[in-house]
């Protein structure tokens, strides 16, 4: 498995301005990772924009020998309105463009945020066949492309294991897989090996991230589902067993790329080389 990095784990460096999402390119090849994964290419306000940045983004890792190996964006697969619903499908469509610009061989995207108060929006299955559909219709249009479509285990609402298999089951097309993120599972209270092994065989990517877990509240964290509290941890060092989560992978057949998604409230130019050190030795000894 090759080892790459988000451009979300330098966000403590991109929200204030230190670095631009094409400096990411360059810091991630110092650190030693074999390729870079990006996150809503900016400025996601101007879709012609976005296109001239992924062209610059792609020159800039072809420069370097990097690979782009995924594209993540965000979005919400169930609107309240047919029209919205359309307009979302064609957003993401859009955004394959942008995937196929980085020369992305996988885009990633979210499910939906939050459940709503009225009709179907009211439950997780009340909305899955219409969430099933859009991605269904999007991975169909990707497949075009030559690009591979995938959901991750985020946003709270399709983020238990449970909801990811039946998610993909409904989606039911080849060309769709699912983003394993072996730390996000617990924001949602359930045991990371646990939900790592019903789902890898479904994985198309994966995601390192870590955690440290309490029932009380965390500085710089965050309540999850269950009201417990999270905070992120450099890979290998907080709760998440992380290295058992790679050997459920492995024992999958799953042989892509591991991203290192860093969340932790250390300066990540020495939090994120730490994680890569660990991930490292963790499948050295898997090997």
């Amino acid at each position: 498995m090759k080892l790459c990095v988000s451009s979300y784990s330098f966000h403590q460096y991109l929200s204030d301005g230190r670095m631009t999402q094409l400096d990411c390119i360059q810091k991630a090849y110092d650190m030693g990772f074999d390729a870079i994964e990006f996150t809503d290419i900016l400025p996601t306000d101007d879709y012609e924009a976005q296109k001239l940045a992924a062209a610059a983004i792609r020159r800039e890792a072809d420069r370097l020998g990097m690979s782009i190996p995924a594209y993540a964006i965000a979005a919400s697969l169930y609107q309240e309105t047919e029209e919205a619903q359309e307009a979302e499908v064609e957003r993401l469509k859009g955004q394959l463009a942008i995937a196929a610009i980085l020369g992305a061989k996988i885009m990633r995207h979210d499910v939906c945020g939050a459940l709503g108060a009225h009709g179907c929006a009211r439950s997780f299955d009340g909305m899955l066949p219409t969430v099933a559909d859009a991605a269904r219709r999007v991975s169909a249009y990707a497949e075009t492309l030559g690009i591979r479509t995938c959901t991750e285990n985020h946003g709270f609402v399709a983020q238990d294991s449970d909801r990811m298999e039946r998610l993909f089951c409904a989606v039911a097309h080849d060309n769709y897989g699912l983003l394993v993120d072996v730390g996000n599972f617990l924001c949602v209270d359930e045991a990371p090996t646990h939900a790592v092994s019903r789902v890898a065989p479904y994985a198309i990517h994966a995601h390192v991230k870590d955690f440290y877990f309490a029932q009380q509240p965390l500085e710089g964290g965050f309540m999850t589902r269950g009201a417990n509290y999270l905070v992120g941890a450099v890979a290998g060092e907080g709760a998440v067993p992380v290295r058992q989560c790679l050997a459920i992978l492995k024992q999958a057949g799953y042989d892509g790329f591991l991203t290192v998604e860093y969340e932790a409230l250390e300066d990540c130019m020495t939090g994120i080389p730490r994680s890569l050190k660990n991930v490292r030795a963790m499948l050295a000894e898997l090997a």
